[in-house]
């Protein structure tokens, strides 16, 4: 039985329908579920991002390539790719994936994905303080 690219690949296949199908069962990290200030932190494979959800489409980026360039660090995220050309828009992150910045700076593959949301810092801050 010939073996097809996505029972060989460690994310997914190589067809359109495949990677549609495969894009729905990834555990990823959607834009719309991002609120200002929350932080995602993205391990690739060669450096480690950290991206601060500014609002809309905009993230504050450091590490990375970011931190051995002198270009703008607030940028969008265009989406996460398997590595072509077929992009989903609506992901900032997800493992296996590579990451795309509106600057056309693309990562390597993502290793692991962490969300730090502000609200939950809030509140264990405000539990810290004193009565």
């Amino acid at each position: 039985m010939p073996v097809t690219g996505e029972q060989r690949s460690g994310v997914c296949a190589r067809t359109l329908t495949a990677i549609a199908r495969c894009a729905k069962q990834l555990p990823v990290t959607r834009k719309r579920d991002l609120e200002p200030g929350d932080y995602v932190i993205v391990s690739t494979r060669n450096s480690v991002y950290y991206l601060q959800a500014l609002g809309g489409d905009l993230f504050h980026a450091s590490g990375g390539w970011f931190d051995r360039s002198s270009s703008s660090r607030t940028v969008t995220v265009s989406g996460c790719t398997f590595g072509g050309s077929v992009i989903c828009t609506d992901i900032v992150a997800a493992h296996g994936l590579f990451l795309e910045f509106g600057n056309r700076v693309s990562t390597t593959r993502i290793q692991e994905v962490r969300v730090l949301r502000q609200r939950e810092n809030l509140c264990a801050t405000a539990r810290d303080l004193p009565n």
